[in-house]
């Protein structure tokens, strides 16, 4: 099974863009993983919010195919532990599964469309990150989670 981290816009922060790289390298080791950029809106300063969520959207939906499972990360979703988290990933390892692919969406979140194709929803926390570090926070939870399943010390309880 490949999983992918499919994410909207570019990571600008070079200290976090350093660490999230870290962990995808990291993340090799145990799995199939990429990470999937959807390049930002062009001229989206006037745009409205729905406008700019309908259009990210559309370049969400052209990236998926019609057997990925996908996952939204979003506020409304479900909290895991870490522990519950490597056991949702095992899950997801042993469906059969070709592709499993979280999203983080942009700044207004998800079009509708977006949440209609959506197999499920996560939250991280129910504080609010910016996206820039929701993508390192997800990206070493999944290394924990990887960790976790083959009894490595990386994680402790």
């Amino acid at each position: 099974m490949k999983i992918t981290l499919m994410v909207v816009g570019k990571t600008v922060d070079k200290s976090l863009i350093q660490m999230i790289e870290d962990y995808v390298k990291r993340l090799k080791f145990y799995t199939d993983f990429e990470m999937v950029i959807i390049p930002d809106l062009k001229n989206n300063k006037n745009m409205p919010f729905d406008v700019q969520k309908e259009k990210e959207g559309e370049m969400i939906l052209r990236s998926l195919n019609d057997s990925d499972d996908v996952i939204l990360m979003d506020e409304h979703g479900k909290e895991f532990s870490s522990v519950e988290f490597a056991s949702y990933i095992q899950k997801k390892m042993t469906s059969g599964l070709k592709r499993l692919v979280f999203i983080i969406g942009g700044p207004y979140g998800f079009s509708p469309a977006v949440y209609a194709r959506a197999g499920g929803k996560i939250s991280l926390s129910r504080m609010t990150f910016s996206h820039q570090m929701v993508r390192l926070i997800f990206t070493e939870q999944l290394y924990r989670a990887f960790t976790i399943l083959k009894g490595e010390p990386y994680h402790h309880e």
